[in-house]
């Protein structure tokens, strides 16, 4: 068994480490090269950011912007060549003791029309991230690794991706989850979830002043995510507000949402945050060992 588990991080990390060079050599076809779809997609609401600033006395390089968009490509694509050999190790344990996907679900989708089963997936795994992003705020040995995206005091698209690496185990269960219910199965146009979804937290991080109008109450937007991470918070909502990742209606459905104005001019981070280590390799391990 050990031979086995060894193999499979072994093949999960040169698997990933060559689909990585594929996505950056354009071996990848455009519709699922994530490393240029994320560089453009950044690129594009940058440029809107520069063109119409929502706070214009904020720089085009914000405060942070260098170590952000680090941020955005090494939680992306290196830190998954570690995780997703972690988590493909417990599959293979689970496999072992007859668990799997397909023995968990309580819908199969997989004769359902393309549209259908995408919506389905972005739905369920949406909802099952504002689950764990809830936790994160509320639990207090989480919340001392969100604490790293929570220190951004000017907020600008890169922003979206800067986060601890332990955030990508935190989150991965529960999403896992969410798929087993479907039977582990994610579509053939899964790319077009996953593209949107960085689209719309990416604009949600942004200088943009967008609020969608009447579909704020269904999609997250700037103005309602400013207020997530705002400094102070209303006393009846201590551990935060505005929960959502890419649909709004979860925290209005459930009270968590708050938006009081739209300004934009307030001030941003936590209680506390003036300790936050200002270099990559010290948030690195934050969060471990005592506060």
């Amino acid at each position: 068994m050990f031979l086995d588990i060894f193999h499979i991080l072994l093949n999960t990390m040169v698997g990933n480490i060559q689909w990585i060079g594929a996505n950056i050599l354009f071996e990848v076809p455009w519709s699922q090269n994530y490393f240029w779809g994320l560089t453009l997609i950044s690129i594009v609401v940058w440029a809107a950011e520069c063109v119409a600033p929502w706070r214009k006395e904020q720089g085009v390089f914000r405060q942070d912007f260098g170590l952000d968009a680090f941020y955005m490509y090494f939680n992306f694509f290196i830190i998954s060549i570690a995780i997703n050999g972690f988590y493909d190790v417990i599959g293979y344990l689970f496999y072992n003791i007859d668990i799997t996907m397909q023995s968990m679900s309580l819908i199969n989708i997989d004769d359902w029309p393309l549209v259908i089963q995408l919506l389905i997936f972005f739905v369920l795994l949406d909802f099952f991230q504002w689950i764990t992003h809830r936790a994160i705020h509320r639990f207090d040995f989480l919340w001392r690794f969100h604490q790293v995206h929570h220190s951004i005091k000017e907020m600008g698209f890169a922003g979206h991706l800067r986060y601890h690496w332990m955030e990508n185990i935190i989150y991965k269960p529960l999403k896992t989850i969410g798929i087993m219910i479907i039977g582990g199965f994610e579509p053939e146009q899964a790319f077009i979830v996953h593209f949107f979804t960085i689209t719309i937290g990416h604009i949600n991080h942004s200088n943009l002043k967008i609020s969608y109008g009447p579909l704020k109450y269904l999609f997250n937007n700037p103005v309602m995510h400013l207020y997530h991470h705002a400094h102070a918070l209303p006393k009846k909502h201590r551990y935060g507000v505005n929960f959502g990742l890419t649909l709004s209606i979860w925290d209005y459905l459930f009270g968590t949402a708050y938006v009081p104005e739209d300004g934009g001019l307030i001030k941003l981070g936590y209680p506390g945050d003036e300790n936050m280590p200002k270099s990559f390799h010290r948030q690195f391990v934050h969060g471990f060992g005592r506060k």
